[in-house]
């Protein structure tokens, strides 16, 4: 009895304290892609940001790599994002597509 309440708690302790990708977007993308990842924003229209519930020709790896270091207009968060957080935003935008 004691085994299965250890493995419960060790089990649900990596969701709580895991990265939530949702709310990461939320804070620091959607402001410019968007809430849903359309990029249907005012800055991202004028930043032209990609759709990102219809196209998604990118590596895990480019993603990651793109948000920690930035590119053109969009600013790097790698002082800002641990990993666990870019691995976290990298799965959500794969949830945007539709």
């Amino acid at each position: 009895m004691t085994s299965v309440i250890l493995a419960i708690i060790v089990a649900s302790s990596g969701a709580a304290f895991g990265a939530d990708g949702a709310a990461l977007w939320a804070q620091h993308c959607a402001s410019c892609h968007g809430k849903d990842g359309s990029g249907n924003t005012t800055m991202g229209k004028k930043l032209g940001v990609k759709d990102y519930t219809k196209s998604q020709s990118f590596s895990d790896a480019e993603a990651a790599n793109v948000i920690k270091n930035g590119k053109g207009k969009m600013k790097a968060y790698k002082d800002k994002l641990s990993d666990a957080d870019v691995k976290a935003l990298v799965a959500y935008v794969r949830s945007l597509k539709k």
